[in-house]
Formats: C-alpha cells, sequence, structure tokens
C-alpha cells in the first residue's frame, strides 16, 4: 500500500512483494539473530524498490536536477582549492537555500544503496543479501564475516542508524526523529557511514 501512488499496478506490487518475500524465506538463517520479519521487510521493500528504481517510476524534477549539478560542481571547486570538502551550512550559504534542500539535492543524484546492490561492483555480481544465503562459499562466508565486523567497530551513533536505515527500513526523518537529531545530520553520517564501509571493502 506504501507504493500505490508510484504508477504500478496494484497486483504488480502485490507479485513484487511476495518475490522478496520467497526471497527472505530462502535466505533467512536463525544464527543472524533477528527475527525473520525485521529480517524480510527490507527485502520485501528493496525488491519493490528496485524495480520502481529501474523502471523509471521515481522521477527528479529537472529544477533538483540542475541545482544538483550547481552544487556538485561547487563541491568539487571546493575541495580542490581548500583540499576539503564544504559542510551542508557552506554549500547552504553559498546557493541561499535550507540545508534540507541541499541534502534533497545531493541526494537526488545518487543511488540508493541496499541489500540488493552488487556488492563487487559488477552488475552481474552477487548481490549482497545472496551473500548471506544458506549455500555459502568461503569466499561468501568471509565477506559475511568481514560485513559483520565492519558494522560492530563502528560507534554506537553509527551503528544505530545502519541498523534502523537497513535492517529496520526505516527512512532518515524515522531515525532523525527516533535519536533526537535532525534529518540533515542522520543524512550526512549515514553518506560518511557507507563510504567509509566501501573503503574498508576495497583495502581488504
Amino acid at each position: 500500500r506504501r507504493f500505490k501512488n508510484k504508477g504500478i499496478e496494484y497486483d504488480d506490487l502485490f507479485q513484487l512483494g511476495s518475490l522478496g518475500f520467497v526471497k527472505a524465506l530462502n535466505n533467512f538463517d536463525e544464527s543472524f539473530g533477528v527475527r525473520f520479519s525485521t529480517y524480510a521487510v527490507p527485502m520485501i521493500v528493496g525488491e519493490i524498490k528496485r524495480y520502481i528504481r529501474d523502471n523509471g517510476a521515481v522521477k527528479v524534477s529537472r529544477t533538483i536536477k540542475i541545482l544538483a549539478s550547481k552544487i556538485n560542481r561547487f563541491i568539487e571547486d571546493y575541495t580542490s582549492k581548500y583540499a576539503v570538502s564544504p559542510s551542508i551550512e557552506c554549500i547552504a550559504q553559498e546557493f541561499l537555500i535550507t540545508r534540507e534542500e541541499v541534502v534533497m539535492a545531493i541526494d537526488s543524484t545518487k543511488m540508493p544503496i541496499s541489500i540488493y546492490d552488487s556488492v563487487d561492483g559488477d552488475e552481474e555480481g552477487l548481490a549482497l543479501y545472496e551473500k548471506l544465503s544458506d549455500t555459502k562459499s568461503e569466499d561468501e562466508s568471509i565477506l559475511e564475516i568481514e560485513l559483520h565486523s565492519q558494522i560492530d567497530k563502528l560507534p554506537e551513533r553509527e551503528k544505530k542508524i545502519i541498523y534502523l536505515r537497513y535492517f529496520r527500513a526505516q527512512t532518515q526523518s524515522e531515525v532523525a526523529k527516533s535519536m533526537g537529531i535532525s534529518q540533515v545530520q542522520v543524512s550526512r553520517l549515514e553518506n560518511k557511514i557507507i563510504e567509509k564501509m566501501r573503503k574498508n571493502f576495497e583495502l581488504n
């Protein structure tokens, strides 16, 4: 029902959700240490979101695209000049917009990261959820251990953000409310955490 106004027939949404549910059934393992519902809901939502993303049902306005392009150019120039990335506040002051508008514009140029994304960057490679299947190769088991290890090393606040966003499928606004911080802070922290984990995977 959450996705009924995305231009997709309800029967198709139901089938996509069922596909995610079956995948969750096939891949769930009690050793994950979470309830089945906690594991299944993100997979079901992810299946639907991936379909919507790949079929272009979510559109970004031309105005936001133009603003995002200008912001990205400003970030590149600023970083090149000062050797550090500009803060959200700095960008907002440069373009005379709110911090929320900065975050929205920047996020509009990024594809969402989910458990359905390829871990090694190869479109034909296995997605993260497939790495958590019951029949794991040695490499897959090592990757799963490394993923849990990366999460365990995070500070408690960062660990909570990852848990709420990717294991409980909460929005940034919901996470911000539960943690008593702003949505801008959640977005900034989430991007920082994902980038840090990605670099650690590349180093390993």
